[in-house]
């Protein structure tokens, strides 16, 4: 489970992030659905402990894996070393390390790259491997930044299918994303971010249901054009 309340970053005169607060459960996939610099990135790197807030707090039950990004690969070294690497780094004991490392390359599909060294790699495949450093530790809650960012149609479909077991052992998972059909497809709960606040949350249904609208689409208008109106008022 993780909770935020209030929370507040600022870079500089930029307002990255304004009084935001949303919950997602365990045994769910949580979106946070907004334009690209509605603060999305900001806040899962709050969440995990990249940034410190100005203002607020995050609550975390569990141990957290994060995904930020496809890179902090080390191109000189496989998949194989860098899962090893990075779970030494975590102190994960040697013998239960290489049974995990061996547990998740299987479980993405890994096999094939597991001894190539990582330059030569495909986005989606230091995605994969960018994933797999991620849930290495086993964590109960998962952050996700834009994870199917230059992937192709198949890689897409393996990831969606990887997360859904991932949401069905009961694992909280926390993904951002401007791609309102992925949100609507895979997400069971969405919270839309706009200017730096959550303007709304819910499934995809209740969120059309919320604003009276036939798709996701039209509900994500409403709510953010709500919002942004709102911004250009002049403080009195």
């Amino acid at each position: 489970m993780i909770q935020t309340r209030n929370l507040k970053k600022s870079f500089g005169a930029v307002q990255a992030v304004r009084d935001l607060s949303f919950s997602a459960p365990d045994g769910a996939i949580t979106g946070l659905l907004g334009s690209n610099g509605a603060g999305k990135t900001t806040t899962l790197r709050m969440i995990c402990g990249v940034l410190q807030p100005d203002n607020g707090w995050v609550r975390i039950d569990k141990p957290v894996g994060a995904l930020l990004d496809h890179i902090g690969l080390y191109p000189r070294l496989t998949a194989r070393e860098n899962l090893a690497y990075f779970g030494e780094l975590r102190g994960i004991p040697p013998i239960q390390l290489a049974q995990r490392i061996e547990q998740v390359l299987s479980q993405l599909g890994m096999e094939a790259i597991a001894d190539r060294r990582t330059a030569g790699f495909s986005q989606g495949e230091r995605m994969k491997t960018a994933l797999a450093r991620a849930i290495l530790h086993s964590p109960q809650n998962l952050l996700l930044d834009e994870p199917t960012n230059g992937l192709d149609v198949p890689s897409v479909r393996a990831l969606r299918g990887l997360l859904r077991q991932m949401r069905d052992s009961g694992m909280c998972i926390v993904l951002s994303s401007h791609i309102l059909e992925e949100v609507r497809i895979l997400c069971d709960n969405a919270a839309i971010v706009s200017a730096g606040r959550v303007v709304a949350q819910g499934s995809p249904e209740d969120l059309c249901s919320q604003t009276d609208s036939a798709s996701l689409e039209d509900a994500f208008i409403k709510l953010t054009t709500s919002q942004e109106n709102l911004e250009c008022l002049p403080t009195l």
